[in-house]
């Protein structure tokens, strides 16, 4: 197992931020401690917990900046809708957000191989009209991600020993 450790003073720094510098704190530990890349080899010496965490941050990012179809088409659709992803969520008590990711895998797995393939620009921006079935999925993620994104904190927050090792200094 990849060992990821934080010093308490940058958590405690972190915490004071808010929760999305709290967030972000372990997630740019996690990805320092495997060398900046989320590959298959280092994803092996990650936990469930860690992987969880990294998935989230990529789904927030991506589906707050251009939508599932953006998500899907920069690749990171097996990631999310391939893997126990959605599972994990539901076990962290998440189930709406859980729920949401189910649905849009849905629709991931009628339209990835359109959605995948290299395009311009204009194609990009074409998808969004190409693929309108994803729009209430964009719009329940961006109604709810301040309230998932604090359900996610709290849950690391209560689970800090599964996501880093936190030494005194």
């Amino acid at each position: 197992m990849i060992e990821v450790v934080m010093k308490d003073a940058d958590l405690r720094k972190a915490a004071a931020q808010g929760m999305d510098a709290f967030l972000a704190l372990f997630v740019d530990s996690i990805k320092e401690a495997i060398g900046g890349e989320l590959t298959a080899e280092t994803m092996a010496g990650l936990n469930t917990d860690q992987i969880t965490l990294l998935a989230y941050d990529i789904l927030r990012e991506e589906v707050m900046d251009g939508g599932f179809v953006q998500l899907i088409h920069n690749g990171y659709g097996g990631f999310i809708f391939q893997n126990p992803f959605a599972k994990v969520l539901k076990l962290w008590g998440l189930r709406d957000l859980s729920k949401l990711v189910y649905g849009a895998g849905a629709c991931y797995k009628k339209y990835k191989g359109e959605i995948e393939q290299d395009c311009t620009d204009d194609e990009f921006m074409a998808m969004f009209e190409r693929f309108p079935e994803f729009d209430d999925f964009d719009d329940e993620f961006v109604e709810n991600e301040e309230e998932w994104t604090g359900d996610m904190a709290r849950y690391v927050d209560e689970h800090i020993e599964c996501f880093a090792r936190i030494e005194e200094q």
